[in-house]
Order: C-alpha cells, then sequence, then structure tokens
C-alpha cells in the first residue's frame, strides 16, 4: 500500500478517534453532569454520574490509544522522512492527553467512585473533603485535557491538509 494512502488512512483515524474523545468530555462536562446533579437528588445522581464518568473513561483511554497507534503508523509510513516540529508537538500533545485519560480513568475516577462507595458528600467531613479535593483534581484533567484535545484536532488536520511529502 502507498505511504501516502497509509498516512491518510491513519490521520483520519486518529481525527476521527479524537474528536469522539474532546467530544465527550466536552457532551459529559458541559451537558450531562450539570443536567443529572441539577434534577436528580443526591446520592442517586452520584450514583449515576459515576457510571457515566467510569465508562467514559475507558472510551477515552481507547480513543488515546487509537490516536498514539496511528500516529505511530503513520509516522512509519514516512519512514525516510524525518520527523517535522509539528509532528514532534503533535506527538508531545498525544502523550500528554493520553497521560491525562489515564491519570483520570486508572486513579481519579476509581478513588471518586471509592469515597462516594464509602457514604463521602462533598464538603462534609474528612471524606468530604477528600472527595472535594479528587473532584476539583479530576475537573482540571479534564479541563487541561480538553484543550490537549483541541491542540491535538488543529494539529492532525494540519497533518492531513499537509498532504503527502514523500521523500
Amino acid at each position: 500500500m502507498k505511504p501516502s494512502i497509509v498516512r491518510l488512512a491513519a490521520g483520519s483515524i486518529a481525527l476521527l478517534a479524537a474528536g469522539v474523545w474532546l467530544g465527550g468530555i466536552l457532551v459529559l462536562g458541559a451537558i450531562v453532569a450539570p443536567t443529572v446533579f441539577g434534577m436528580v437528588p443526591a446520592p442517586t445522581s452520584a450514583d449515576a454520574m459515576t457510571i457515566v464518568f467510569t465508562s467514559f473513561d475507558k472510551i477515552a483511554m481507547t480513543a488515546a490509544a487509537i490516536v498514539a497507534v496511528c500516529e505511530v503508523v503513520a509516522l512509519r509510513a514516512r519512514a525516510k522522512i524525518p520527523p517535522t516540529k509539528i509532528d514532534v508537538a503533535r506527538l508531545a500533545v498525544i502523550g500528554a492527553a493520553g497521560a491525562l485519560a489515564v491519570v483520570q480513568g486508572l486513579w481519579l475516577s476509581p478513588t471518586i467512585v471509592a469515597l462516594h462507595r464509602d457514604g463521602a458528600v462533598r464538603g462534609s467531613g474528612e471524606l468530604g473533603q477528600k472527595l472535594e479535593r479528587f473532584h476539583s483534581w479530576s475537573e482540571t484533567c479534564g479541563k487541561t485535557e480538553s484543550l490537549l484535545l483541541v491542540a491535538l484536532v488543529v494539529l492532525l488536520a494540519h497533518a492531513l491538509a499537509r498532504g503527502p511529502r514523500e521523500a
């Protein structure tokens, strides 16, 4: 298969995966969480949202893996051309956003779920204070991940628009 076709396919799949990842974060943070927490009484709202967030964490980590694999495939397809500064920036953004998805999925969300299961109420008592801290870190993680993913979408689109650069 021609390297330009491989790069186009890999870049397109990476862009779609990044779009799902970013869109999911934005929909959950801007629509789902405020709606559920605003309309459903506690602790049922937290029960529902812990399921939603932990389910999405799996989607985010899978999307991160897909994007990373696609990037490796695309770079290998043009093995004779050294990476550009934009290629390195794209790899750095993929690594940082992927690391945040893993931190969220393997540490922050499970800790929040465990605290909720143990009866923690945000801001109330020692467990509630701990829940508040983890929730704050989780929000910061999601916001940072979103900004990185916006940059990634731009960088992936740039790579696709740049077209083939055969040696």
